[in-house]
């Protein structure tokens, strides 16, 4: 049996098994900022319904900081100066169950960022003062070369589109649906990937 078959079975429900992880480690502070991570993931969704993005686009703007709270390591990292790969954890926890619509762009996010403090005049400027700092310990903003490459890749304008909501995604006022609301759209987009 396919290793990702096999992954597969070992959750019965992998929508049920994401949004209990998000409910019950969601309530933790999301770095520095003024919103948990449930608040976050709510936002950045809903930032996505709200720009007309495909669903796959949209679960992947749910989940895409999944890596948080998957990996025991994360917590305190960044202010230990260390960058837990959160991007690349993510992607490949949600990889047991998602193609790459849903992957490539949660892993990603963090190129984009990247990408657009290279790209995008006055990006770095709008940047949290938390996100200043992640994004000293993930390698700094790219050169104009490593922009290109990026650019070219797949996914890439998603990874792009997520990372605006991303930052985005930290206002304490704004009102969203219910994580439980997402859920026929993550079994939809799930059963897509069958």
């Amino acid at each position: 049996m396919p290793e990702n078959q096999t992954a597969k079975q070992e959750v019965a429900d992998p929508v049920e098994h994401l949004l209990t992880i998000l409910e019950e480690k969601g309530g933790t502070q999301y770095g520095g900022e003024e919103v948990d991570q449930l608040a976050h993931a709510l936002q950045c969704a809903t930032l996505a319904q709200e720009n007309g993005a495909p669903e796959s686009l949209v679960a992947a703007a749910l989940l895409h900081d999944v890596g948080h709270l998957v990996n025991p390591k994360a917590e305190g990292a960044a202010e230990a100066g260390i960058d837990a790969a959160h991007e690349r954890i993510g992607a490949g926890y949600l990889a047991r169950w998602f193609g790459p619509a849903v992957t490539a762009p949660v892993a990603q996010h963090v190129a984009a960022k990247r990408y657009l403090c290279q790209a995008e005049e006055g990006y770095f400027e709008r940047l949290s003062s938390a996100s200043v700092l992640s994004l000293q310990l993930q390698g700094g903003p790219f050169s104009a070369a490593e922009a290109d490459d990026f650019l070219a890749g797949p996914y890439a304008r998603e990874a792009v589109n997520l990372r605006r909501w991303d930052e985005a995604a930290k206002d304490p006022a704004k009102r969203t649906a219910s994580l439980r609301a997402f859920r026929p759209l993550l079994e939809r987009v799930l059963a897509a990937q069958s």
